[in-house]
Formats: C-alpha cells, structure tokens, sequence
C-alpha cells in the first residue's frame, strides 16, 4: 500500500473529527493514524477492503507456488 504524505493524522485530531477522517478515506481510499508521532494505524474504506479480497487465478496460482516452495520440506514430509 502507498502512503500518501497529506493522508496523515495525528490520533488527537482522529478522536476530536472523525468526521474529517471519514472525509479523508471517501476522497484518497485511506488515511495512516499516527500516535506519538508514528505510523499506527491505516482506515480504509470498505470497497477497498472488498476489491482486495478478489484474487484472481493467476494470482492464486503464484501464491499457491510460493507457499509450496517455501514449504516444501513440510508438504514432502505431511505425503509419508
């Protein structure tokens, strides 16, 4: 995920507007939350959230091939 630099809020301002925030997400698709002046957490809206769960077949296909070839030794272990 990209950060955009103008999507950060401090958690003060997130707790006295969270109008603001909601404002923020619809326009730029997420907003980071710092506390103490460092990366907390990140809003995003729920149609993001919803697009990222479609994968599709080649993406499952590399992903299956991956999992497998770091975990080799225990798949050919798991076949005994």
């Amino acid at each position: 995920m990209l950060i955009d630099m103008k999507n950060l809020i401090s958690i003060t301002e997130a707790n006295r507007n969270f109008s603001k925030v909601a404002r923020a997400v619809d326009e730029n698709g997420s907003v980071v939350i710092l506390k103490n002046n460092a990366p907390r957490y990140v809003l995003v809206s729920f149609e993001q959230i919803m697009a990222a769960e479609h994968v599709g077949d080649d993406e499952l296909l590399e992903i299956s091939r991956r999992t497998f070839n770091l975990h080799a030794k225990a798949y050919k272990e798991l076949a005994r």
